[in-house]
């Protein structure tokens, strides 16, 4: 199997960058089933990258139905250690317009359905999240972006959201007063799981709408995101691609020990099964 150190999440189109060659394509179960689709390993200018839609291809999972522990558990299986995720969202301020790229930093959490740890069933685990994504990573994508010229806004609260019908009006409202930035449906367990298995982690958002609090516009519709996605596609693609050979180095960010000393359950308590499970994403703790 061909090995990956970078992983790309996002749509199943993001990998179609000009010189990039194919290499594997690997199909794997995981300790918490099956991932969205298969993970497409390709050369991007001589670095290997892992690719998997989230969504899977042809976009057929609905956001609370993505099984990220697997996305993550086989992203970490072909070697991955760095994430890069994308994602479209509503903006809730003037300020981030339809087609700008956000890269937030800090992220409020209202899905109700996910599965959001691979700790359970007798093993406890406490993991610090204060800081969800990578600042080493944003640290790269700062200023790639500025370099790019693309609009990027910073120091952002999202809200990610259960979906996968859009907000009420009233619920854009309160997460406007609360302070957030954007909405979408994909940030968490995402980065949250990508956090315990020890991978940098980062979201690159792009802002297809208004939500519904600014009533002097359209109201959000799957067709306005599309279509603004597509607009924003070839903006996502060079800055991955000015991205990928900064990455891959030697990591010096604490992900890559946010878990060492978290797990708490006795060793003689653990449940034989559930550590046989986490041993594939922890072998040297457990």
């Amino acid at each position: 199997m061909t090995k990956a150190k970078i992983g790309v999440i996002g749509g199943s189109g993001i990998y179609e960058i000009e010189g990039v060659k194919v290499l594997d394509e690997v199909s794997m179960d995981t300790s918490w089933g099956k991932p969205s689709d298969s993970i497409l390993i390709a050369d991007v200018n001589g670095v290997n990258t892992a690719f998997l839609p989230r969504h899977g291809k042809g976009h057929c999972i609905p956001p609370h139905q993505i099984n990220s522990r697997a996305n993550i558990a086989a992203l970490k299986a072909v070697g991955v250690e760095e994430i890069i995720a994308f994602s479209a969202v509503g903006s809730l301020r003037e300020e981030i317009k339809p087609l700008d790229f956000v890269l937030p930093n800090q992220v409020i959490d209202r899905t109700r359905m996910r599965p959001s740890t691979f700790f359970e069933n007798g093993i406890v685990a406490h993991l610090a999240f204060a800081d969800p994504f990578c600042n080493r990573l944003h640290e790269i994508i700062i200023p790639e972006a500025k370099k790019q010229g693309i609009t990027l806004h910073t120091n952002i609260t999202g809200v990610c959201m259960e979906g996968p019908a859009f907000s009420t009006r009233a619920e854009s409202h309160l997460y406007r007063s609360w302070g957030a930035g954007i909405i979408n449906m994909s940030t968490l367990p995402e980065a949250k799981l990508a956090k315990e298995a020890e991978l940098c982690y980062s979201i690159i958002c792009m802002s297809t709408d208004y939500d519904c609090w600014k009533e002097d516009e359209e109201h959000v519709t799957t067709e306005m995101i599309i279509a603004n996605l597509t607009k924003n596609a070839e903006n996502a693609k060079k800055l991955l691609k000015g991205l990928l050979p900064q990455m891959s180095k030697e990591r010096t960010c604490p992900c890559k020990e946010a878990t060492k000393f978290s797990i708490l359950t006795a060793k003689e308590k653990r449940d034989p099964d559930e550590v046989k499970k986490l041993k594939t994403l922890f072998p040297e703790y457990l």
